[in-house]
């Protein structure tokens, strides 16, 4: 079954800047096929681990994916998986 997200109202601004930029599409194009933390979408995409943590936390923000933590070799990781599997936009 298809988990999907909702969306209405004062939310619909919030997902819809989250799908606006094509570097946050391309995150969610990568997540879907598997999980990967940040360094490893930073890798993948050429583009630092800063900005894609940026990227990262405007998507936890709209509820398109969800992160935890786990032991990395240097610390700890964050790693990142799609939320969802497709979004619905309603209008009341």
């Amino acid at each position: 079954m298809p988990k999907d997200l909702i969306v209405k109202d004062e939310d619909v601004s919030n997902v819809a800047k989250a799908l606006a930029s094509g570097t946050r599409w391309e995150i969610l194009k990568l997540l879907k096929v598997e999980a990967l933390d940040v360094s490893r979408i930073a890798e993948k995409l050429g583009q630092t681990e800063a900005n894609i943590s940026a990227q990262i936390k405007i998507m936890e923000n709209a509820n398109l994916i969800e992160t935890h933590y786990e032991p990395g070799v240097h610390g700890v990781r964050k790693v990142c998986k799609p939320a969802i599997d497709r979004i619905i936009l309603t209008i009341d």
